[in-house]
């Protein structure tokens, strides 16, 4: 199969009748994505490219805008475009672009009356992730919805297929210098630790892969538990403080606590990506009643006064 009816094959099993609704597509510039819509264009369907300029590259950055606006224009594709200067925003940098840009694409996907969202991630991009957030300490799972269908058709190909792909087209693409500094965890599991993984097992990407399915289909169905529980252990809110009932969370365990608690910080939209897997035993604890009060990043406070939980995140974060 050529990499369009992979595409289309991956898209019609992630949302049947995507092809009749429009989407967005992530377009950084780089190889993945330029391909991601190359073929999706490939595919017949009405999609809106959007590129999130973070501003960190200087002119490069503006370069990578300069093209994808090029690349949407001659493939006849509308295009949104921004510029957001994500270093002064603070924070992890890494955490804090990733955050932005999703934000961004979800407003955009509002704006046009999109359906899904998709990005260009690959198989050896999850496998990168599934490392990342092991190194980190923050677990398999990855970020919550972003409202939209999220879709990551790529997943299931190496990039060299789509190296390969944009070669026969020929389609050029962007390089980020960034993805060669190895001041970033990302860079280093790139160039470091997967090629010494491989070492070991030259299928070690495919095995990330199956890791992550695995994974994500075990949390789906603790998703549709976590629901339920959490409808039940939830009390009305005093301002903006949650309250959750103590009791019934001590019937419940750790276990289905820590998955309370990061649906209530997902769904409040308190950032996620700086809680650590001891962080979450934490505040666990604390509902729990086995801890006291304490701070966790960006603000979110959580403490157990008797017989309710409370947690508030600070209104100056």
């Amino acid at each position: 199969m050529t990499v369009p009816e992979r595409v289309r094959a991956a898209m019609d099993r992630l949302m049947p009748g995507w092809g009749t609704v429009r989407g967005v597509v992530a377009v950084s510039g780089g190889a993945d994505s330029v391909a991601l819509l190359r073929a999706v264009a490939e595919c017949g369907a009405t999609v809106t490219a959007a590129h999130l300029n973070h501003q960190l590259r200087g002119a490069e950055s503006n370069g990578d805008e300069a093209f994808v606006t090029d690349l949407a224009n001659t493939l006849k594709v509308p295009v949104r475009t921004e510029r957001i200067d994500v270093a002064g925003l603070g924070g992890n940098l890494e955490a804090t672009a990733r955050r932005v840009r999703y934000e961004w694409l979800t407003k955009v996907a509002a704006e046009v009356g999109g359906g899904w969202i998709a990005t260009g991630h690959t198989a050896d991009d999850q496998a990168e992730t599934v490392l990342h957030r092991l190194i980190r300490g923050t677990g398999l799972r990855g970020p919550g919805g972003v409202g939209f269908a999220l879709l990551r058709p790529l997943l299931t190909l190496p990039r060299t297929d789509l190296l390969a792909y944009l070669h026969t087209l020929p389609q050029p693409y962007r390089t980020d210098s960034s993805n060669a500094d190895p001041r970033f965890t990302r860079t280093r599991i790139r160039s470091e630790l997967l090629p010494l993984l491989r070492t070991f097992n030259p299928g070690i990407v495919d095995v990330f892969g199956r890791l992550s399915v695995q994974a994500e289909e075990l949390f789906a169905d603790l998703e549709a538990e976590t629901a339920k529980l959490l409808a039940d252990v939830e009390l009305p809110r005093a301002g903006g403080m949650l309250i959750l009932d103590a009791a019934k969370l001590e019937a419940i365990g750790e276990a289905k606590v820590r998955s309370i608690l990061r649906m209530l910080w997902a769904r409040e939209g308190w950032p996620t990506n700086a809680m650590t897997f001891d962080h979450w035993k934490r505040a666990a604890a604390i509902a729990l009643g086995t801890h006291p009060v304490a701070d966790f990043p960006d603000g979110v406070h959580v403490r157990r006064p008797e017989r309710v939980v409370q947690l508030l995140r600070s209104s100056s974060k």
